[in-house]
């Protein structure tokens, strides 16, 4: 049976932290569905599309990954691509409260979806994507924090706002 895993999240931009966690995933597991999560309650800076098609440019190297939005629960759309397996990144002892709580409720939900935490890689412990907007916002330096398109986006996306 091939191991497959969700790695599920908002990705309001992906960071190389993201990038981190999903290219670290794809050696372990046979198939990743990177989720962008279509979440109505929040206001995002990116639409869902746009989120994905950044996602699929910095991943279009990694053959066992594929990008794909979804809304409702984590566990429904897992099933739904016989996934036996959620992958969370960790950046700190901070995530560990909130993602206990949503991993205990997964395994209320469906006990045959296992969920594996991978750290994040120690440079990019600090790292959101609020932050990187943050920075973004204020023409700061975020080159070191998202790959080259994404930055891009971030740019074009303030630069028409300030012009609205």
């Amino acid at each position: 049976m091939a191991s497959i895993a969700v790695c599920p999240g908002s990705f309001d931009p992906v960071t190389y932290g993201h990038l981190d966690i999903i290219k670290r995933g794809a050696k372990v597991f046979d198939k990743v569905y990177v989720a962008v999560l279509n979440n109505s309650s929040k206001k995002p800076l990116f639409t869902v599309e746009e989120r994905m098609e950044l996602l699929r440019e910095v991943t279009r190297t990694l053959e066992n990954v594929h990008v794909e939005s979804f809304h409702g629960l984590l566990v429904d759309y897992a099933r739904s691509k016989n996934a036996n397996a959620i992958l969370r990144g960790l950046r700190a002892v901070s995530d560990f409260e909130y993602e206990m709580q949503i991993t205990s409720m997964n395994r209320v939900l469906d006990e045959n979806i296992e969920t594996f935490f991978m750290m994040t890689n120690s440079q990019y412990a600090f790292l959101s994507s609020s932050i990187v907007k943050e920075v973004a916002k204020y023409n700061g330096d975020i080159s070191e924090l998202v790959p080259p398109v994404v930055e891009a986006a971030l740019k074009r996306k303030f630069a028409s706002m300030a012009a609205d």
